[in-house]
């Protein structure tokens, strides 16, 4: 029976699970910092070399554009991993390739890595070769209760998954997928992978590697990953990955075998035919009892929904005024035209509207995934419209067609933080003095939301690009209520559905899905970090022995020199005791643990007041560790000379250890 549940659990977790990955996921990049120049002949081969490989959807493609000098040519490769679908390998080279395209365009050589895929390029030949730099590490923070005898388990296997994928000749697949018992009810799975370029025995040199960096990157946590340009490795203890009759069958699981005599009655007395005739009813009332529990689940829920209604009619009786006609939208866009086209977030894109009246409007069409009906989107637009306050962008109304879900927002002159914030001219007309009335009004906007509307709103998406400014340079929160009005529950404490920007998000919410008030508090840590510094988090690279931005603030706190992280372009503007102050509140924003982070309350009161103690900040929680370790075992430290950094990262859905809900 024991066996029987331990089965039913790994389905339900592998069904989930590959439901999640149907979209690539994201993880890193890293861009070199030798750089060519725009349109340069090397810069123009590159762009082929990329549109070449987004356009070949196979496992596995190395393509060379020859330029008329050997600096001239472009090398590039991607790998998908071994039990991806073709279609979704196909969106994840095209989507890397283009992210490639548009943050790392004048670098000379850069990788990125997805859940599903790596693509890199180089000005130098790099297949059939064994590189480890740059390297990432990523981990599960939860820890493992017996470590030193799973961490024995875990090399056993992972040599085993490394002796199996290394065994393929030059060109072959060089993937496997292996697992093990740890307990009667709960596994471990492991996966190791090389480029299909190199030798056996080379995969298996680069597998090594990986393997041996398991104590620096994840000792002792439930799950965790190595990943090197040429090869890489994972473990969880639920099944991540996908089995098809393409990828190599993953071991069984090794639970003790179970012998049946030759007599049909064993010693015990009881014949094989008893054993299923009690078995299988068992099995069966379980399903059951599983099935009318849901029904019930679901049958109260429809009640509690329905008094929910009851008591919302009133606020009803408005939305008759907060509706436009889609004819009307679709006049005012232009029939949503490209021309119009403001941008793209998390739930839709964003058009510019003009309305007969010659009032502009923001449209956002909203992606059909929502699972709301028309009457729930129509109670959540009312509610929602009725939050108002100066930093918040002002919802008009909302339309709704067939499918088609749209809100009207108030039209902002100076569009969205980003799009001045980070460039490199734009920026120029935000010094201090703006940058820290922008950083106060995002603050009251989002204490608004926490406890001071006449209900508690989580944004869960807060980053540059949903900050409006307006024609004085007012800031806008925007998307505020869009996980209700997307159909997302916001008044739960967890979620297996994550919506948000990797970057922002807060460690125990992309890891866990767990949010509250304090993962606002923790976007809200980078988001200040981000105007402090003028630069984006997620596409900072290495400065002085940091990979990340917040790992640069803390190692500036902690050498005494935090004003270094300043934008070159506020030193003559800027007032050091404010700068200071926050960069030390946005610190304290970005601790690890929620219960250390400051609430909305007191962010706002240490940013108006400067007779308020703040309170010694702690490490942020993805810190980037450097290159070598003191604690490491001797044998496992390498030459710093030759070693970059491994990012001790949370950030990204496909290593959450998420409970199918």
């Amino acid at each position: 029976m024991a066996s029987l549940l331990s089965l039913f659990i790994t389905f339900f977790f592998f069904f989930f699970t590959t439901e999640a990955q149907d979209t690539p996921v994201y993880l890193y990049k890293n861009c070199s910092t030798n750089t060519t120049t725009t349109n340069s002949a090397y810069h123009l081969h590159l762009r082929t070399l990329l549109n070449s490989l987004s356009s070949n959807a196979t496992e596995f493609h190395n393509s060379t554009v020859a330029g008329t000098s050997p600096s001239d040519t472009a090398y590039g490769l991607f790998m998908c991993r071994g039990d991806v679908d073709p279609a979704i390998c196909h969106q994840c080279v095209v989507n890397a390739t283009h992210r490639l395209q548009t943050e790392c365009s004048l670098s000379n050589q850069a990788i990125i890595w997805y859940d599903e895929c790596t693509v890199r390029y180089s000005n130098r030949s790099f297949f059939s070769t064994v590189d480890t730099r740059p390297r990432l590490g990523l981990l599960n923070t939860a820890n493992i209760s017996n470590q030193e005898t799973f961490m024995r388990l875990l090399f056993r296997t992972m040599n085993s998954t490394a002796d199996a994928a290394s065994k393929s000749s030059i060109g072959e697949k060089k993937y496997a997928t292996m697992q093990a018992n740890i307990s009667g009810f709960q596994s471990l799975y492991c996966l190791a992978q090389c480029t299909p370029d190199l030798s056996p025995s080379d995969c298996r040199r680069c597998l090594t590697g990986v393997i041996g960096d398991l104590p620096w990157c994840c000792q002792g946590k439930q799950g965790g990953r190595v990943l090197y340009p040429s090869c890489n490795i994972r473990y969880e203890l639920y099944p991540f990955y996908r089995t098809t009759a393409s990828s190599p069958p993953p071991q069984p699981l090794l639970l003790p075998p179970i012998t049946t005599p030759a007599n049909s009655e064993g010693s015990s007395g009881i014949s094989a035919g008893t054993i299923v005739a009690i078995v299988v009813p068992i099995t069966v009332a379980v399903l059951l009892f599983i099935l009318g529990y849901c029904f019930l689940i679901k049958r109260a829920k429809k009640k509690r929904d329905s008094v929910h209604q009851g008591k919302t009619a009133s606020d009803i009786t408005n939305v008759e005024s907060l509706q436009f006609d889609f004819g009307t939208i679709e006049a005012a866009t232009n029939n949503f035209s490209a021309d119009n086209r403001l941008g793209e977030g998390g739930f839709g894109e964003v058009f510019k509207g003009t309305l007969t009246s010659g009032k502009e409007i923001a449209v956002k069409r909203l992606s059909k995934s929502s699972g709301q009906g028309a009457e729930e989107f129509k109670n959540e637009v009312v509610v929602v419209a009725k939050l108002q306050h100066r930093n918040l962008a002002r919802l008009l109304g909302f339309c709704l067609q067939g499918e088609e879900k749209i809100l009207v927002y108030e039209y902002v002159a100076n569009k969205s933080l980003d799009y001045i914030l980070f460039d490199p001219e734009k920026q120029r007309q935000l010094d201090w003095s703006r940058r820290y009335k922008i950083i106060k009004g995002i603050a009251r906007g989002i204490l608004y939301l926490h406890e001071d509307s006449r209900l508690r709103i989580i944004h869960r998406d807060l980053k540059a690009s949903n900050i409006l400014l307006d024609g004085d340079m007012n800031p806008k929160i925007s998307d505020f209520g869009m996980a209700r009005i997307f159909g997302v529950d916001q008044t739960q404490g967890n979620t297996s559905r994550i919506v948000g920007t990797y970057g922002y998000m807060s460690p125990e919410y992309a890891m866990h899905g767990e949010f509250s008030v304090k993962s606002d508090v923790y976007s809200f840590g980078v988001l200040l970090m981000e105007i402090i510094s003028g630069k984006k988090n997620s596409s900072f690279y290495q400065t002085e022995g940091a990979e990340d931005l917040l790992s640069y603030a803390w190692n500036l706190w902690k050498n005494g020199a935090p004003l270094e992280l300043m934008d070159p372009v506020l030193r003559e503007s800027h007032a050091p005791n404010e700068v200071m102050r926050s960069i030390h509140i946005g610190l304290l924003c970005v601790q690890e643990d929620p219960a250390d982070r400051p609430t909305m309350a007191s962010i706002v009161l240490m940013l108006d007041s400067n007779t308020v103690t703040l309170p010694t900040p702690k490490q942020p929680a993805f810190f980037v560790h450097s290159g070598t370790d003191s604690n490491m075992q001797k044998e496992l430290q390498l030459d710093q000379s030759t070693t970059k950094s491994i990012t001790m990262s949370v950030n990204e859905m496909s290593i959450s250890e998420m409970d199918p809900r």
